[in-house]
């Protein structure tokens, strides 16, 4: 995991950088959303794309509508990138249970991931992003390496009942603003890692620590980077379920600052009791934000908490809240999957 530091370094000089121009509209004016292209992905010819890279491919550079890419049901066999000059794609599977886009490349987190999305304004709707290298069920390696599902650098970004699928760093979330809604998240190190700005809702949470065949005996949900005190980066769960069979805990420090909040969320009795742990940080826990606020379950037990996880009130929760942590601007309701844009637009 320590070599995504690095890409993160070398995102600028990369081809596929994101744009410098931000088209926040996307195509949406007078209140209406107009789709610019509309494109079909069937496994088995029955649309104009076989594969999702190849639809994603005929979307052209500069893209400032939503292109709508529907994906019918199946798994598709391919390592998937939206490059930085595309901007406003919408990948809709309408079902992460039908839909499912699968790799198994390894070893490092700069060239392993399934699905890497570099642009703003990308929303995925209803599809599930696995890496099968380490994932149970396959043939057992002798070592768990990292092998992401996913890597996320665009800002304004929003995935609705999707799935990531790994083991070992499955979610990589890099940097930017972004909102996973109603999503499933499964893994078993640090397998939600990184420098985002994100918000997760009604999430289901899926620690796979001490299942076979790797029988991990300490997992960790989340290694968030936060890099200093101005740094806007963090983590929020709002509501949703972490669930594990034992030993799980709920974060470790990738960053001096790293900040991660659970807030009304259901604990299993799986959670590790002391919940978090400062890593490479060690002897400068005050600089870390860790909490939980509002939790339930038998996880939720706060008694053996390590002594420096945070107390916040609800004043200090104030800034965590959706609006005033990634939505500043209120660009969620101008996305294609947002409840307030189909209760307050017209779609043509």
């Amino acid at each position: 995991m320590w070599d995504s530091l690095l890409a993160i370094l070398l995102l600028a000089t990369l081809p596929f950088a994101v744009l410098s121009s931000d088209v926040a509209d996307c195509g949406v004016k007078n209140n209406t959303l107009k789709f610019g292209r509309h494109i079909i992905v069937d496994r088995h010819g029955e649309g104009h794309y076989r594969s999702v890279q190849e639809a994603v491919n005929s979307v052209p550079s500069g893209n400032n509508r939503w292109a709508r890419i529907v994906i019918n049901p199946g798994i598709y066999m391919e390592q998937l990138t939206i490059p930085g000059n595309k901007p406003c794609i919408f990948l809709d599977g309408s079902n992460r249970h039908l839909v499912t886009i699968t790799f198994n490349k390894h070893s490092q987190t700069d060239t392993s991931a399934t699905f890497s999305s570099y642009p703003k304004n990308v929303v995925i709707r209803g599809i599930t992003f696995k890496n099968s290298y380490n994932v149970y069920g396959t043939k057992a390696t002798t070592q768990v390496k990292q092998a992401l599902a996913a890597r996320v650098y665009g800002d304004k970004s929003i995935f609705y009942e999707c799935g990531f699928i790994g083991v070992q760093d499955t979610l990589w979330d890099v940097t930017g603003r972004h909102y996973y809604h109603s999503c499933y998240i499964e893994g078993a190190v640090d397998f939600i890692f990184g420098g985002g700005q994100s918000y997760f809702e009604d999430c289901m949470i899926n620690a796979t620590v001490s299942l076979p065949p790797h029988h991990i005996t300490k997992g960790y949900v989340t290694a968030q980077g936060r890099s200093s005190p101005g740094d806007s980066s963090g983590f929020v769960f709002r509501r949703g379920t972490v669930v594990g069979a034992r030993n799980v805990f709920l974060g470790r420090a990738y960053g001096p600052y790293s900040r991660v909040i659970f807030h009304e969320t259901l604990l299993s009795a799986g959670v590790a009791p002391e919940g978090w742990d400062a890593w490479q940080f060690k002897g400068n826990e005050a600089r870390i934000t860790y909490a939980e606020v509002g939790c339930k379950g038998r996880g939720s037990n706060m008694t053996s908490r390590v002594r420096w996880a945070k107390r916040l009130d609800s004043l200090q929760m104030d800034k965590f809240s959706m609006s005033a942590f990634i939505d500043q601007e209120g660009w969620l309701a101008s996305h294609p999957v947002s409840n307030k844009f189909y209760r307050n637009r017209r779609v043509a």
